[in-house]
This record gives C-alpha cells, sequence and structure tokens, in this order.
C-alpha cells in the first residue's frame, strides 16, 4: 500500500481553469476514471478523472483554484499493482509554436460491448448523422455530396440545432439592433438627433424570428437538394448498427408515439450539449437559461447574470440597451475568461455604466421566489455574505454535452462520466464505425469547430466506404480555432495568448497597434480598441518568429479575427504580415501596423524608444 499524487491529465489547450465543483471529499473510496473535480473555462465545464482507485487521504485544491496539466488534486492511497503505476507528470513547457487545438478534455471511458438488435429497420443508409445543428448538417450535406446515402435525425421542426434557433444567430441578431440603438444615442454629441428609441419589443421579436426561420427554411430546402432523408425525433442507439428514432411534433420535442428504426453502415453522433441549470435554483419562469433569455418575453428592471463568460455578458448587453440594470457574479477573479486582461479591461470601461454590481470571486449559495421577484443569496471566497431581489435571473455557467442521452454504449461507444465522447484525430469513436464531432466531444463548444469535424468525419467515411483513400486519410488538424464575443466592443483572440506565454515560459515579441491612430476607427467614433500581435521571440526564431496568436478589441473584432487565424495557420512572420498591404482606411489595416510594430518599421505610430 503507498500513496501516490493524482494530478489534473493533459487537457489539450486550456490553461488556468478554474475549479467549479468538488465531487470527492477525505475518506471517500474513488475508481479508476471515477470524476474527482469539475472544472470550468469560457464556455463549458468538464469534469476530471482519477487515473488510479484507492482512498482520498487529502485534497490539494479547493473551489475557485485555479488549475493546469500537472496539477496536485489529491493525494490517493492505493494498493496492489496500481500503487507500482507511474502517476500523471505535468507536461513539460510547450515549444514556442502555436497552440494545437484540443480533440477531447476528457480521459478516455473503458469501450463498452454493443448491443445486439434483433427487430426489422424501416429506413437503411451509409450514413446516420444523429443531431441537425451546424456540425450535424454539415455532415450530413458533405456525406451527401460525395454520394453516399444519409439519414439525419433532429428532435426538433427544423434544422439547426442551438445555433440557428435558440443561440448564435438569434443573439447576433439582438445584439445588432443593440448595437445600432447605442450607437444612434451618441449621435447627437456629432449634431444628428433622432430623439429617444420607442421599443416595440413583439416587432423586435418578430425580427428574430425571421432571421432565424431564413436559415432554418434554408437549410431544409438545401437537405430535400441533396436527397437527405430528415427524421424528425429523439435517437437512441439500440445496437452496433441501429438506432430507434421516437417522433416528435409540435414546436418543442413532444412525442407522438410513432417510432421508426433506422440501420447504418457508419454513423456520426452531433447530439450537441445543453445549457448547465445550478441544482438549487428554484423552478420560475423569471430564471432562465440562454434559450429563455432568446425568447425576449420582457425587459426586465433588473437583472442577473449568474456567470461572467461570453454568453451570460452577450445576453446582458442586449437586456441592458433594451433597458435593464445588470448585476454579475462570477466566480472567479474576472470577466469573460480565455482572453488576455488588457483586451478585456477596454470592454469593461465601454460597459462599466451597465452594471449596478460585479461579484468577483463570489459563488451564488441559494435562492427563493418572493411576491417581489427572486431573491438570490451569495457568499464571496473571503466568506462574505451578500443577498439580491431580481426580475429576472440568467443562469449562463457552462454547457454540458448530451453523450449520456443518446445510448451510445448501446453502439460501442465510450462515454465519459461527464458524457463526453472520445475521438481520434478523424474524429472516430471507440467503434471504429461511429464517428463524433461538436460540442459531445469537447471543447471549445463552437459551431465552427463542430463544422470543420464534420467535414472529417463525412470525408473519412465516404472514403472508407467508396475506396477513395485520398478521402479517408482526412484528419483535423486545426492548428488554432478563434474565440469572439460579441459584445460592444467585440472581443476576440485566437492561438497563444499573452497570459499563457508568460504561464508557460514561451518568449514572445509583441506588435500592439492602439487604433487611436487608426484613421477609420475614429472616423467611426470608436477608437477605444486595439490590436494585438505575438510572435515567436525564442533564441532559436533569430529574431524572425512566427507569429503565435492575436488579440483584438474593438468594432467588427469578430469579423477581422480569421486573418489572425490564417496567418497561424500559415506560419506567416511580422514581415509577411506587415508587408501584406492592407486597404487604408479600414480596420483591419490595423493586423498589418500591429506586425510593422513588431518588426519595428511602423511609421504610424510615434518612433519606438531605442534600447541604452
Amino acid at each position: 500500500m503507498s500513496t501516490i499524487d493524482i494530478k489534473v491529465p493533459d487537457i489539450g489547450d486550456f490553461k488556468d481553469v478554474a475549479i467549479i465543483e468538488l465531487l470527492v471529499k477525505p475518506g471517500d473510496t474513488v475508481k479508476a476514471e471515477q470524476s474527482l473535480i469539475t472544472v470550468e473555462s469560457d464556455k463549458a465545464s468538464m469534469e476530471i478523472p482519477s487515473s488510479h482507485a484507492g482512498v482520498v487521504q487529502a485534497l490539494k485544491v479547493a473551489l475557485g483554484d485555479k488549475v493546469n496539466e500537472g496539477s496536485v488534486i489529491l493525494t490517493l492511497q492505493v494498493q496492489g499493482e496500481a500503487s507500482a503505476a507511474t502517476p500523471p507528470t505535468a507536461a513539460a513547457p510547450a515549444p514556442a509554436s502555436a497552440p494545437v487545438a484540443p480533440a477531447v478534455p476528457v480521459a478516455s471511458a473503458p469501450a463498452p460491448t454493443a448491443a445486439q438488435f434483433a427487430g426489422s429497420a424501416d429506413l437503411e443508409c451509409d450514413v446516420l448523422v444523429l443531431g441537425g445543428g451546424p456540425g450535424g448538417y454539415s455532415a450530413a450535406f458533405r456525406a451527401a455530396d460525395l454520394g453516399l446515402k444519409v439519414v439525419l435525425v433532429e428532435r426538433y421542426a427544423t434544422l439547426g440545432g442551438v445555433c440557428l434557433n435558440v443561440g448564435c444567430i438569434p443573439s447576433k441578431a439582438l445584439l445588432h439592433v443593440a448595437a445600432v440603438m447605442d450607437e444612434v444615442s451618441h449621435m447627437a454629441d456629432l449634431g444628428v438627433s433622432f430623439g429617444a428609441p420607442e421599443l416595440d419589443i413583439n416587432k423586435l421579436r418578430t425580427h428574430k424570428e425571421k432571421v432565424i426561420g431564413k436559415l432554418t427554411g434554408g437549410l431544409g430546402a438545401m437537405a430535400k437538394m441533396r436527397k437527405v432523408t430528415v427524421v424528425r425525433g429523439l435517437g437512441q442507439f439500440v445496437g452496433s448498427h441501429h438506432l430507434r428514432v421516437d417522433e416528435t411534433q409540435g414546436t418543442g420535442q413532444e412525442k407522438s408515439g410513432a417510432q421508426k428504426v433506422v440501420t447504418f453502415k457508419r454513423a456520426i453522433i452531433a447530439a450537441g450539449s445543453q445549457a448547465v441549470r445550478l441544482p438549487f435554483l428554484p423552478d420560475d419562469p423569471r430564471i432562465v437559461d440562454s434559450t429563455g433569455a432568446l425568447a425576449l418575453k420582457e425587459v426586465p428592471k433588473k437583472m442577473l447574470i449568474i456567470g461572467g463568460g461570453i454568453i451570460g455578458l452577450e445576453m446582458g448587453t442586449v437586456y441592458s440597451t433594451l433597458g435593464a440594470r445588470l448585476e454579475v457574479v462570477e466566480m472567479l477573479d474576472g470577466l469573460m475568461q480565455g482572453a488576455d486582461r488588457d483586451l478585456v479591461k477596454v470592454w469593461e470601461k465601454m460597459n462599466k455604466d451597465r452594471f449596478d454590481r460585479i461579484m468577483l470571486k463570489t459563488k451564488t449559495v441559494g435562492a427563493s421566489v418572493t411576491p417581489e421577484g427572486i431573491k438570490v443569496q451569495f457568499e464571496g471566497l473571503d466568506g462574505t455574505a451578500s443577498e439580491g431581489t431580481y426580475d429576472l435571473v440568467l443562469q449562463a455557467v457552462g454547457r454540458t454535452p448530451n453523450g449520456k442521452k443518446i445510448g451510445a454504449e448501446q453502439a460501442g461507444v465510450a462515454v465519459s462520466d461527464r458524457g463526453f465522447i472520445t475521438v481520434d484525430h478523424q474524429m472516430r469513436t471507440s467503434a471504429a464505425h461511429v464517428f463524433a464531432i461538436g460540442d459531445i466531444v469537447g471543447q471549445p463548444m463552437l459551431a465552427h469547430k463542430a463544422v470543420h469535424e464534420a467535414h472529417v468525419a463525412a470525408e473519412v467515411i465516404a472514403g472508407e466506404l467508396l475506396g477513395q483513400p485520398e478521402l479517408a486519410c482526412a484528419a483535423f488538424d486545426a492548428r488554432v480555432i478563434p474565440s469572439v464575443a460579441y459584445t460592444d466592443p467585440e472581443v476576440a483572440w485566437v492561438g497563444l495568448t499573452e497570459e499563457q506565454a508568460k504561464a508557460q515560459g514561451i518568449k514572445v515579441k509583441k506588435g500592439l497597434f492602439p487604433w487611436n491612430a487608426s484613421g477609420r476607427a475614429i472616423a467611426n467614433g470608436r477608437d477605444e480598441g486595439f490590436t494585438k500581435l505575438l510572435f515567436d521571440d525564442s533564441p532559436e526564431a533569430h529574431g524572425h518568429g512566427r507569429i503565435l496568436g492575436g488579440g483584438m478589441v474593438g468594432t467588427h473584432a469578430g469579423d477581422m479575427i480569421g486573418e489572425i487565424a490564417l496567418a497561424i495557420e500559415m506560419g506567416a512572420d511580422a514581415i509577411d504580415i506587415g508587408k501584406t498591404i492592407h486597404p487604408h482606411p479600414t480596420l483591419g489595416e490595423s493586423i498589418g501596423m500591429a506586425a510593422e510594430v513588431a518588426h519595428g518599421s511602423c511609421t504610424d505610430l510615434p518612433p519606438s524608444k531605442k534600447p541604452s
């Protein structure tokens, strides 16, 4: 019998993730792969499993602590052969190159034995796709374009998933309206007055629904053009090559009572995720997740946002512009985790007037329903207690995958305790004929990641079924995945951040171009932002290191971050970017000028100080 340290395993390209839940205590007996803690990044949470079985001797972490790969979670008393195993160790410092996007944020779970289905099938296909979100419909359409017979199963009446129906697209429609309202309010200072805005919330809601309808209707038409068979219902695997669909009807997930069974040669799981609901919050229509907030039933006078990540702050921007006063509570020491603090500070300065209170290092501990509103209790990490009463409470504390809701184990697919499905670089699960993509395979939970994973899975399957090796060797090998907060101003970043570089001991050269030197930003009356690029400055780079990361804060930052992502993928250096001629006057030319700053050739800023 011996004692070992249990450490955080490889969690991909994620640093300084915060502990939001302790799942074990001293004295508990744990099994190998049992979850020990829950950690949270900007858009999702995940559970960290134990590498060994044994008895917990002591916890080495607390709620709110930030951990990385190699951080000690607890000490464990193990017995037998397990004690001789080498515990996980911290990884060596990352090399000075762009961080590789993670495939899966969880340890592999043991592969279960697939069930045998003895019934008959109503439909048969080459490829079964479970889930009609951006990843799912992209996988289905790509597979069909490559000549395969495809069945797409979706629980709702329209394709598009959370993103198009109750997420990315409707939120951006509302954020656009909010941005115009905010911009108009400042026009009087320029000599043009429009008067106070008059809100017709019913018309605004109708506009949002029209945006959704245009996109989802287009998807339905494209499915027909490609001869993709769409089956509406809730899918459950009932065997290695069979899926049972409980058909649904109406606007939600109401079961009709009818069933269909689909037999398939290959399957792609794109079942997505759902918003985390805090168990201690009461069931009340004034307590909503992002979907409920986007319903836009009314504008509250006072609104609480639980969670200071991107989703909560985006919705807060909308409701604030429409007239709500905001408070936000966040367990960590800052809002919008993931982005560098200098980017976030610009946003904070521009948005401070929206908030009556920002509670950092504070957790929500209870809530009750009162005639006046939802009364919520808070507790700071220092033990300080407080409370508030709100007309609307938005819980935006991350999303959890749907891996445990689809019977994946019946198909021989390993699913973690948390609900994630482990995949390889071709998006293949523990069952060789089943693939998985999108939120269900791990962070970041972003539609643009899911679409690229979808194309890989569809191409691998087509290559295998049609005997085309050039397709069968497809792989997901993105070096970076950009993130965007569509707030006002927008915050966007990709690749290595300055904080990550410092933590990992990576030497970088920074090129920062302030937008108060941008003619276009000044003309727009929005010169608060800046563009920042980070280049490899290791001795091996000899002063000409490739770009490792970059970030922007300002209007349209999300529209421009793709250029930086491309530069990282192509291995560009400061000269490549700086000597690329950008049109003038544009916000985009700030990227070229930031590269010039790093190179020392920028003539749109005062001369840099020469080292003495």
